[in-house]
């Protein structure tokens, strides 16, 4: 506006607007989408200096703004999360095996009650030259960790503990119990103890990850929160993180399906349960 103002030093602002095609309110007008997404940046990076790997959906739902929004924001100033993947190992003896007996019983079942479908899996954490096995228990509709395992040996007490662990800290025995085919959760043991709480038994088939994707997500989830596993000088001040980390999970972490935390989504559930009730 000052150039044209320089060039046309006679012209009133009126006529001014009215050569441009404007009212004269536009010319006082600031463009303010710049100062705008500054501010939407600076809460973006306080969102990721606590939550260092969420995308740009859960920081949309924390911030309670578009998440359209916050991806072009993101990407305008280069904002990326903490990413870091890993890829589970496919185990020989699971090759080998033949195909159990149990076949999926939730294929296509979307359970609309906690403590229908406990999903459950084990994951391997490479640490210090050496392996830590974490299992643990989903709930399938909360999405929440019930029970966790952890063991520097990967068998049938490992997966049994975190069942265990599920049952005696809810109180309650699911109606099925979902897994893989490894040879943890085929075994006698396992077997027994879960029919012995009449509990359905149900299994992915062999080669089909996707069948307990849940349980996938989680781990991917976890190992991607833990970050660097180098950066802890001893094995109890890793487990202490995993235990930490999956509380977080549980606690604090925004689920996308769910638009909070598995342990809000459950107690929402619980309170309108009773009030219907």
């Amino acid at each position: 506006m000052k150039k044209l103002i320089e060039v046309y030093p006679q012209i009133t602002k009126t006529e001014l607007a009215a050569k441009m095609g404007v009212s004269r309110s536009m010319l006082y007008y600031h463009y303010k989408r710049p100062a705008i997404d500054e501010e939407v940046k600076r809460q973006i990076e306080s969102v990721l200096t606590d939550h260092s790997s969420y995308g740009h959906k859960r920081i949309a739902l924390h911030l309670k703004l578009n998440k359209k929004r916050i991806l072009r924001v993101m990407k305008k100033f280069g904002i990326k999360p903490y990413k870091r993947r890993f890829k589970r190992p496919v185990k020989k003896d699971d090759l080998r095996r033949k195909p159990t007996k149990f076949k999926n019983e939730i294929e296509g079942f979307c359970p609309i009650l906690p403590n229908i479908v406990w999903v459950t899996d084990f994951t391997y954490i490479k640490f210090q030259n050496k392996f830590i096995y974490l299992a643990v228990i989903m709930d399938l509709f909360t999405r929440e960790i019930l029970g966790v395992n952890i063991s520097r040996f990967h068998n049938k007490q490992l997966v049994l503990g975190a069942l265990i662990e599920a049952i005696n800290k809810t109180g309650i025995v699911p109606k099925y119990i979902h897994s893989d085919q490894g040879s943890e959760y085929d075994s006698k043991d396992f077997i027994d103890f879960v029919k012995s709480k009449n509990i359905i038994i149900s299994m992915s088939r062999k080669s089909s990850p996707w069948e307990n994707g849940h349980q996938e997500s989680f781990f991917s989830t976890l190992k991607l929160e833990l970050g660097n596993i180098n950066r802890f000088e001893t094995e109890g001040e890793l487990i202490e993180n995993i235990y930490q980390t999956i509380y977080y999970y549980n606690n604090k972490r925004i689920h996308t399906k769910l638009k909070t935390t598995p342990v809000d989504f459950r107690r929402r559930y619980q309170k309108t349960f009773t009030l219907v009730g």
